[in-house]
């Protein structure tokens, strides 16, 4: 019996031995040196260098990319970590970077062949994930708030300043949402770097200009609240997130009588989100990400009690003993639910938004007897890439005075008016796709071809933008009648000149285009936002169908409908995020 015993123990040694090392993977030895490839990422190219040093892969620089910051650049970074600490390349994607990702793993791949990496031994290194797993089933808060956007982290930041314990829940792997991707100029009334300008502003036309550039079918309410509250917000964001705006620029969007858009240091929306994300992690906000609100939870009385989401294929449950605040933005990319609401933006249409815009919230909502409005309205920004939709901020020059042509040469809008209005006027034009030109009088005073200097040279790659020293070869490279562009210069200087422009109705500051080197950039419309989503009240309440409010509920940002009406004016998507974020996180904590 003793015998048998020990005879079992040892076998049963000897396979868990077996077992542990099998399991025990280890990435194939290599060859040393430093090994090199090139793929294409989300953006445009994308360099791996990977140094292999004793068979071990001991640094990796992936600096030349043009991925966007703290998105694509952010999944690089953890593949980066990964990779170097684990000696793996069986990793899965970034959650809302796929396409970053797999262009870092494979570049990967491919830079390590010549190092004796084959597909095999790939395959057999230890899978790992880049993406956070929850371990639990359930979880409690005060308030849970369902998006990590602009508007998402202002409410937590706002519910935990009140005193709430507060969770965000982000189905991808970072934070930022459409705000991490805009230019993030916010429209304030009244600012001190107006003040410095000598700009004449005030809360009332700043109301009347975005009811105006809303066809007057946003809501009065709402409105009042996004330009009464503004300057407080911009306060906030300068005092307490301690943002950084450039000093001397505040510009004017389309639509807008003054200029009032105060611009944040690198005209992105990176400087707002990672002031954000490190002011709500310091005072204690949760953050999960890789976790998906599939479904709010109401009790017998109508009270928003929960959420389910999703984390790694299993089922979570959050509860919330004081409030649920939506900011999950809107559905911009989700071209089935476009189509159901406005069949005019189809697939002909590629976007400015992220993936992740694919309008869970408002679904979510609707589930629970949510009302909605104004869900057919949905804005196409006219100055984006037309090989993948991305917005263009290279082509913000237009506000510095560039100016729109067509295949054939001639000005056909006013380059300063709606983004709508210029949108559908490229969609009629030969090709469905127009010109921004512009010389060194617009460069000298903007600086976008040096402020985006990556997106600058990528597009110059992509033979979309061409730099000359003379119109002559500017319309040779597009193939533009040069009698014709030269004739439209001609009387759009003397426009200049005159200080008004008869023909087209130019707002904003009119420049001479005279001095080389001069730039032409390629553009047309993608979707951008949509104005439309669940109805709420200037307490960021989110309304039933019968107007009344549903408990324990709130909303803030791109999710939420009724404040841009048809048309959403240049700039009021971060000032809605902020002031209506801020609206709902306090509520919610009450």
């Amino acid at each position: 019996m003793f015998r048998k015993t020990v005879l079992n123990l040892t076998l049963a040694c000897t396979l868990a031995l077996a077992v542990a090392g099998c399991s025990q993977k280890k990435m194939t030895s290599l060859k040393d040196g430093t090994y090199t490839a090139s793929t294409t990422g989300h953006n445009g190219p994308l360099e791996v260098k990977v140094t292999v040093a004793l068979g071990k892969i001991k640094d990796i620089d992936a600096t030349k990319n043009v991925e966007t910051k703290g998105i694509g650049s952010l999944a690089i970074e953890k593949i980066k970590n990964k990779v170097i600490a684990k000696q793996t390349l069986n990793l899965d994607t970034a959650t809302g970077a796929t396409i970053s990702s797999a262009a870092t793993l494979r570049a990967l791949k491919d830079a390590l062949k010549e190092a004796g990496l084959t597909k095999e031994s790939v395959d057999g290194m230890p899978k790992e994930s880049i993406n956070q797993v929850l371990s639990e089933k359930e979880y409690q808060y005060d308030v849970v708030v369902i998006g990590a956007g602009g508007a998402g982290l202002t409410a937590a930041i706002q519910a935990r300043a009140k005193g709430a314990k507060v969770l965000v829940l982000e189905k991808t792997s970072q934070v930022g949402g459409n705000t991490l991707v805009s230019g993030g100029g916010i429209n304030v009334p009244g600012t001190d770097l107006q003040k410095k300008k000598g700009i004449t502003d005030s809360v009332e036309l700043y109301k009347k200009d975005t009811l105006k550039g809303g066809d007057n079918v946003g809501n009065p309410e709402l409105v009042d609240t996004l330009s009464s509250k503004a300057l407080d917000a911009y306060q906030w964001l300068v005092k307490d997130v301690k943002m950084n705006f450039i000093q001397d620029r505040v510009q004017q969007f389309g639509g807008h009588s003054v200029a009032r858009a105060v611009i944040p240091v690198g005209n992105s929306g990176y400087e707002m989100m990672s002031k954000l994300e490190k002011l709500a992690m310091d005072k204690g906000v949760d953050i999960f990400k890789n976790t998906g609100a599939k479904k709010l939870m109401v009790d017998d009385k109508g009270v928003i009690t929960a959420v389910i989401a999703e984390n790694a294929g299993k089922e979570v449950r959050f509860i919330a003993k004081k409030a649920v605040v939506l900011a999950s933005g809107g559905f911009g990319s989700n071209i089935a639910m476009r189509k159901e609401y406005n069949p005019a933006y189809d697939e002909k249409y590629k976007t400015t938004c992220i993936s992740a815009s694919s309008g869970d919230g408002i679904n979510m909502a609707k589930d629970i007897g949510a009302a909605l409005v104004d869900m057919k309205q949905i804005q196409v920004y006219p100055t984006c890439n037309p090989q993948t939709g991305i917005i263009s901020y290279v082509a913000n020059a237009r506000f510095d005075g560039g100016i729109l042509v067509n295949q054939e040469g001639k000005r056909f809008v006013n380059d300063m008016g709606r983004r709508d209005v210029i949108s559908n006027a490229i969609l009629a034009q030969p090709g469905k796709y127009a010109y921004l030109l512009w010389g060194q009088e617009v460069e000298k005073n903007g600086h976008m071809t040096k402020m985006h200097k990556n997106e600058f040279e990528n597009l110059k790659k992509s033979a979309l933008l061409f730099e000359a020293n003379s119109i002559e070869e500017l319309a040779e490279k597009t193939k533009i009648d040069v009698t014709t562009l030269k004739k439209t210069l001609e009387a759009y200087n003397g426009y200049v000149k005159a200080g008004s422009d008869p023909e087209q109705q130019r707002g904003g500051k009119l420049r001479t285009i005279l001095q080389g080197p001069f730039y032409i950039q390629k553009v047309a419309p993608a979707t951008h936002h949509t104005m439309g989503g669940v109805k709420i009240n200037s307490k960021a309440e989110v309304l039933n169908k019968d107007g009344k409010a549903i408990q324990h509920l709130f909303a803030a940002g791109e999710v939420a409908g009724g404040v841009h009406g048809t048309n959403r004016l240049g700039g009021n998507a971060i000032t809605d995020i902020v002031v209506f974020g801020r609206i709902a996180g306090e509520n919610a904590a009450k």
